[in-house]
């Protein structure tokens, strides 16, 4: 089947400046922060960020699913559905970091094919699209053209740069194996989130380890870092899927990911 790919980036981006209206005002702002079931911290801005990219998807594409981490989901008529993260690194949009960001993804028949990575404060913003090189916009330096970005191709562990968001994350892995990929990488840093996975993909870090993901959480990482040169599995090396385990395992260099998943597996 074919897809209307110049459409669908066309209402992805639609999706992303208009959450980013939504969300700049609030950031570094007072506003408070509620504790989700999951303990999980949640603001007014995801809340109203996600209820306007759903009204923008009801007028645009009122046949497709959407999945969405405040809201859940609304069935459709269609094979397509969208996945929202309206802040993907609340505790960083909280804490005034600009290290959150909006994650957008389309998928069909359940296998995205479409991401974007929003980072609504600085203007960077990565896009991923099945069979075309993942683009990025460099917001830092005032640049509104997108350019091709590629991974770093690494060649061994002993000289790659690991990245996680957070200890308390691995906390929640479903095997503590992450500390034998630890001691196999070259330096090990903390933090991103989302972020993370656009510096992978611009060749930046070289792989990320992470687990209690959610599909709104990795559906828009697929096709940016696999459009850059990397590959997205989960920590036994196979394909992300709704039901999955939560893990997540992202390299830059494809050549990687036997002994990254060689560590995972213990």
């Amino acid at each position: 089947m074919s897809h209307d790919f110049d459409l669908f980036i066309q209402t992805a981006h639609a999706l992303a400046d208009v959450a980013g209206t939504v969300i700049r005002p609030y950031f570094r702002s007072t506003i408070g922060a509620a504790d989700k079931n999951d303990a999980s911290p949640v603001t007014i801005a995801d809340r109203m960020a996600e209820r306007v990219m759903r009204a923008q998807l009801a007028e645009l594409h009122p046949d497709h699913a959407v999945l969405g981490e405040e809201y859940g989901l609304q069935e459709g008529t269609s094979r397509y559905q969208w996945t929202l993260d309206p802040i993907d690194g609340t505790r960083a949009f909280i804490t005034g970091r600009p290290t959150f960001g909006t994650l957008i993804s389309l998928s069909h028949d359940g296998t995205p094919i479409l991401g974007i990575i929003d980072q609504p404060v600085t203007g960077e913003r990565w896009l991923g699209v099945t069979g075309r090189p993942t683009v990025f916009r460099n917001g830092l330096l005032h640049r509104t053209d997108f350019q091709p970005v590629v991974t770093r191709k690494q060649p061994s562990l002993s000289e790659a740069d690991l990245s996680c968001t957070s200890l308390e994350m691995l906390e929640d892995a479903p095997r503590p194996t992450w500390k034998a990929l630890k001691q196999q990488a070259k330096r090990m840093s903390w933090g991103g989130d989302c972020y993370a996975y656009g510096l992978l993909a611009s060749g930046h870090i070289d792989i990320v380890a992470e687990c209690a993901m959610k599909p709104w959480d990795w559906a828009a990482l697929l096709p940016v870092v696999e459009g850059a040169g990397g590959r997205v599995t989960n920590w036994n090396g196979e394909s992300l899927t709704a039901d999955g385990d939560g893990t997540v395992l992202a390299v830059g260099n494809p050549a990687l990911l036997d002994a990254a998943v060689t560590c995972l597996r213990g």
